[in-house]
C-alpha cells in the first residue's frame, strides 16, 4: 500500500486567493482530518521559529491557519521550539495575538525539563525529550524545507530530531559524527604537516585538535568532501568516510523514533513548507537567497512518506547556482541537488532510509496533489475596485 502525501503546487491558473499556497493548505488539512482527530488534545505544534533576523521560517499565516484547524477542532495548541529560538520569536512574528496560541521553550526557558530515554548508540546513551513534546497528547509536525551543513538537508525528520530534544542530546547528536576514527596520525604528521593540511581547505573545515595537539579535527558541517586535504595528508593518515557524515542522520532517524514512540500512531501529522529554501539550517539566525525553486507545501501521516517525497519533487529541478554564497562551491552534480553543495556524502536521502528501516513509514507513497492547475479553468484577471 502507497502512503497518501498530499501536495499544494506554487503553480496557481488564476490570480485568486483559493489557488495560492495558504488555501491548499486548508485543502491537505482537510485531507489529514486534522480538525476530526484533535478533540480535547493538547496539541504540540513543533516548529522552527528561527532566531535572530531570519525570516524563512513557515510564515505567521500558515501557521495559524493550522491553529484555527486544531481549535475548531476542539484541541488545545501551543507553538514548542528550543528555548534560544523561542526566546525572542515575536520579533519575527511568532506571538499569542498573531498565531492565536502560546509559544513555549520545549524543553523549559533552562532546558532543564525532559524525560530520559536509554538507547545507546555511539556516544550518546540516554536521549532527552523535551518534557513539553512527551506532556502533549497529539504531535504537529510543522517543518520548513532547507539546506543543512550536516546532511544537506532539513525537513520534517530533522524538525523533531533535535527541536524535540534538550540541549544536552543535540549537542551529542553533532559529537557522534566523529565517534568513528578518521585521523590517523604517525611521525609523519609533524606540525608542519598539520599546517599544511589546515591551509588547504578553502572552508577551514580541518583544524588542529583544541584538545589533543598533534591531532587533527574535521568539522563535518563545513566539509563538502572536496578532497584537498587528502592531496596533502600523508597516505593513510585522513579518512574522508561516509560513515561519519551518515551517523549524524542515523542519529536523526533514531531520535525521531524515541519522539514519536511517546504519541499513538494516530496522534500524529505532518506539514512541510518547501519555499525560500536557503543553504543552511534556519538557526544560523538569517535568511540568504533561495537556493532551489519553490515547490510548495505537502502534508502526511508518514514521517517517512513526506520527507521522501520533498526530497523527490525538489531532486527534479536544478540548483539556483547564482543565488549559492561565493564562499560555497558546487563540485558534485550527482544525486539530490543539495547534495551537489553539500558534498557527495551528505545525501539528504540517508534519513528517510534509516527511517523505514526502524519502521517509522515507508518510502513508497502516493503524491496526490490537492488542486491540480490543469484542472483549474483559465480565467481573466480579476479587478481590486479602488474605493
Amino acid at each position: 500500500m502507497l502512503h497518501p502525501v498530499y501536495f499544494g503546487s506554487p503553480r496557481q491558473a488564476r490570480l485568486e486567493a483559493k489557488e495560492t499556497l495558504p488555501a491548499k493548505l486548508d485543502l491537505i488539512l482537510d485531507r489529514l482530518h486534522l480538525r476530526d482527530r484533535v478533540k480535547g488534545e493538547t496539541v504540540a505544534i513543533k516548529m522552527h521559529t528561527g532566531n535572530n533576523i531570519g525570516y524563512s521560517t513557515v510564515h505567521p499565516v500558515f501557521v495559524r491557519k493550522v491553529v484555527q484547524a486544531i481549535k475548531a477542532g476542539g484541541g488545545k495548541p501551543f507553538i514548542a521550539d528550543v528555548n534560544w529560538d523561542t526566546a525572542g520569536a515575536e520579533e519575527r512574528g511568532y506571538s499569542t495575538e498573531t498565531l492565536g496560541c502560546p509559544v513555549y521553550p520545549a524543553a523549559g526557558p533552562d532546558e532543564k525539563y525532559f524525560y530520559t530515554h536509554a538507547r545507546p548508540f555511539k556516544n550518546i546513551q540516554n536521549w532527552k525529550i523535551a518534557g513539553l513534546i512527551e506532556d502533549a497528547t497529539f504531535l504537529v509536525n510543522l517543518s520548513h524545507v532547507k539546506g543543512h551543513p550536516s546532511c544537506s538537508f532539513g525537513a520534517a525528520f530533522k524538525n523533531l530530531a533535535l527541536g524535540c530534544m534538550a540541549g544536552e542530546t543535540r549537542s551529542a547528536m553533532h559529537d557522534a559524527m566523529h565517534y568513528d576514527r578518521y585521523w590517523f596520525g604517525d611521525e609523519r604528521t609533524d606540525a608542519a604537516t598539520c599546517q599544511r593540511i589546515a591551509a588547504v581547505c578553502p572552508q577551514a573545515a580541518i583544524v588542529e585538535d583544541k584538545h589533543t595537539p598533534g591531532e587533527m579535527h574535521l568539522h563535518f558541517e563545513q566539509c563538502n568532501q572536496c578532497g584537498r586535504c587528502l592531496q596533502v595528508a600523508p597516505p593513510g593518515s585522513l579518512k574522508i568516510d561516509p560513515v561519519n557524515f551518515h551517523t549524524f542522520q542515523e542519529a536523526c532517524a533514531i531520535s525521531v523514533s524515541l519522539v514519536l514512540s511517546t504519541f499513538a500512531p494516530d496522534k500524529v501529522a505532518h506539514i512541510s513548507l518547501a519555499t525560500h529554501m536557503t543553504p543552511v539550517c534556519d538557526c544560523f539566525g538569517f535568511t540568504g537567497m533561495p537556493i532551489l525553486p519553490d515547490a510548495g507545501i505537502f502534508g502526511s501521516d508518514d514521517i517517512v512518506a513526506i520527507d521522501q517525497a520533498v526530497l523527490d519533487v525538489t531532486g527534479r529541478t536544478p540548483l539556483i547556482e547564482e543565488n549559492i554564497p561565493t564562499s560555497m562551491e558546487v563540485h558534485t552534480r550527482e544525486g539530490h541537488p543539495l547534495r551537489w553543495l553539500h558534498g557527495p556524502h551528505k545525501d539528504p536521502y540517508c534519513v528517510t532510509e534509516y527511517g523505514e528501516k526502524l519502521g517509522l513509514g515507508s518510502r513508497q507513497y502516493e503524491l496526490i496533489d490537492v488542486l491540480p492547475v490543469e484542472q483549474i479553468e483559465r480565467a481573466p484577471m480579476g479587478y481590486i475596485p479602488a474605493r
